[in-house]
């Protein structure tokens, strides 16, 4: 769930300037209709209709914006954690890493996205979890999906994934007293060369922002990684949303910037957690806000894709805490773990 740069409205995770623009069961699968028609006739993805996202068991311990929507201060200071919150990272980062396995299992053509949110959250619930972006300043749903041209906080709604689109599914656990995030973009069904060009390239950036990561580290070095990787392909970097660090607080200091120049002078410090999650473009990094105050699409609707580990810095490197159990760099967005 990334963190819009320097946002300080109390309402929402948007910069002002996009304000102003304003145990799984199989899903069903829907056929296109001709409502899909006439949105692909249009260009782009259209608002879907949603529906109040699944109630949440009593017993579920909730992180203090459950009921309110309001998270406090807007972006905190870092925490070096306790042995028992590191422990608990470890156990909320698997969480979300496992359900995020799960969608990749079930995304395919004609599961509408607010059913696959559906099971999402039943996914996280049954492991006494609470799924973070629920009411994060009023976020209406459990997850993040964002299809095609949508960057990133895509409600999920009743549009039927088509063949050839492309998803990212953004999952965030509260358990234990603290949160795990992660994010990965997946193909529905079989994918153009532009479309694999751009998901392989955004895990590719992903990973060489890992590889440089450690205690004292210049937090500016990860944006200067990765608009590296991104420039080389011809890709686009989305510079409106960063990277944080994650802990029993969902967002806090360093932000995380994705792209270079960034001017940032924090550095990684050991014993925190933090996110990297760049989102690239096929084409423009410019984006736009849609009136539902949260969608953030290209505006130039062109593809977008974000991948998303959350890590522990350590005495000596990095831990990513929501690895993969298996890698699968030759077919990044494949949607399924084989």
């Amino acid at each position: 769930f990334s963190r819009a740069r320097s946002c300080k409205a109390p309402h929402s995770m948007i910069p002002a300037a996009l304000r102003a623009q304003a145990g799984a069961q199989p899903l069903r699968r829907h056929a296109s209709s001709w409502l899909s028609m006439i949105r692909r006739s249009q260009g782009g993805i259209q608002p879907g209709k949603t529906r109040p996202a699944l109630p949440v068991p009593e017993h579920i311990v909730r992180p203090p914006y459950a009921e309110t929507g309001d998270p406090g201060a807007a972006m905190p200071a870092a925490v070096v954690l306790s042995e028992e919150q590191t422990e608990a990272m470890v156990h909320a980062t698997a969480l979300a890493r496992d359900v995020l396995d799960l969608a990749g299992t079930l995304v395919m053509p004609g599961v509408q996205t607010c059913d696959l949110d559906d099971q999402l959250h039943q996914a996280i619930i049954a492991r006494n979890g609470y799924p973070s972006p629920l009411n994060y300043r009023g976020f209406p749903r459990s997850n993040c999906i964002s299809v095609n041209e949508i960057v990133c906080h895509g409600i999920p709604d009743d549009r039927p994934l088509e063949d050839g689109d492309v998803v990212s599914i953004d999952v965030s656990c509260f358990l234990n007293g603290v949160h795990g995030d992660t994010c990965r973009t997946f193909y529905v069904g079989e994918p153009d060369d532009e479309t694999r060009h751009l998901v392989r390239t955004t895990k590719r950036a992903l990973d060489a922002a890992i590889a440089i990561c450690g205690p004292g580290v210049p937090v500016s070095e990860i944006g200067e990684v990765i608009e590296r990787v991104a420039n080389k392909a011809g890709l686009g970097t989305v510079r409106e949303f960063v990277g944080h660090g994650i802990g029993p607080t969902f967002h806090t200091r360093p932000q995380v910037f994705h792209f270079a120049g960034s001017r940032s002078t924090e550095v990684l410090q050991a014993g925190t957690c933090f996110t990297i999650e760049p989102m690239l473009t096929a084409g423009s990094p410019k984006v736009t806000l849609w009136r539902d105050g949260w969608t953030v699409a290209t505006a130039d609707r062109k593809r977008s894709a974000q991948f998303e580990h959350t890590l522990r810095v350590t005495e000596s490197g990095v831990e990513v805490l929501t690895a993969y159990d298996r890698e699968f760099e030759e077919d990044a967005g494949a949607n399924r773990l084989a």
